[in-house]
């Protein structure tokens, strides 16, 4: 994926309430050619924000980060934070990480070397997220006959042995197989397997 680093395309959103920090965070990423959409607070971000956008958050962990991270998963919003620590704390740096933030970094001084890489983590993150919910959204379009020969299929299943067992003909399979191949875009049954993959969706055995 050639433009998975591509920074023009990705929006970085630096949350905090210290104007002087707010803005030495937005100089910093903007030096590095970094597009940034700013904010003075987690509930601003939150009232503002649009899921569409490719991009994370960098924020200030003592700023109720824990309380804004688990609303984000609460509203299935997958957005990659960043977490900035100025007071060290070990039990809230751990609970963030394993909650899924990219990283918790030393607020001050801030390393820009090591905030630049966590955001290249971050957009690898955004773009297999992006990845994900656009193959689920294909699934969607899947009707229920299809979706049970799609499991089969990635199964490795043949075709007349899922027939066996769905009660149909094969002929039949063929025909939903087909139909499965052109709605998902694939040509070859080793990338639906790697898409649903992708999404955990669970063969049946």
């Amino acid at each position: 994926m050639s433009g998975l680093l591509d920074i023009t395309d990705f929006t970085i959103f630096p949350i905090d309430d210290d104007p002087c920090m707010l803005k030495a965070l937005v100089t910093l990423l903007q030096t590095e050619g970094h597009r940034t959409k700013p904010y003075s607070s987690s509930a601003k971000f939150l009232d503002d924000h649009d899921r569409s956008i490719p991009g994370c958050v960098v924020l200030e962990l003592s700023m109720r980060g824990l309380d804004f991270q688990r609303t984000l998963v609460h509203h299935e919003v997958e957005r990659p934070i960043i977490f900035l620590s100025s007071n060290g704390s070990v039990a809230e740096s751990v609970q963030a990480m394993k909650a899924g933030a990219i990283d918790v970094l030393p607020m001050k001084p801030i390393n820009s070397s090591e905030l630049l890489e966590a955001i290249k983590r971050a957009k690898e993150r955004d773009s297999a997220n992006a990845e994900s919910r656009a193959i689920r959204a294909l699934l969607q379009n899947l009707t229920r006959r299809e979706k049970d020969v799609l499991n089969h299929l990635v199964a490795g299943r043949l075709n007349k042995q899922t027939a066996f067992i769905l009660g149909i003909r094969e002929k039949t399979i063929k025909l939903h197989r087909g139909r499965v191949m052109k709605k998902l875009g694939v040509r070859h049954v080793a990338q639906l397997v790697r898409m649903t993959d992708r999404v955990s969706l669970q063969p049946s055995y």
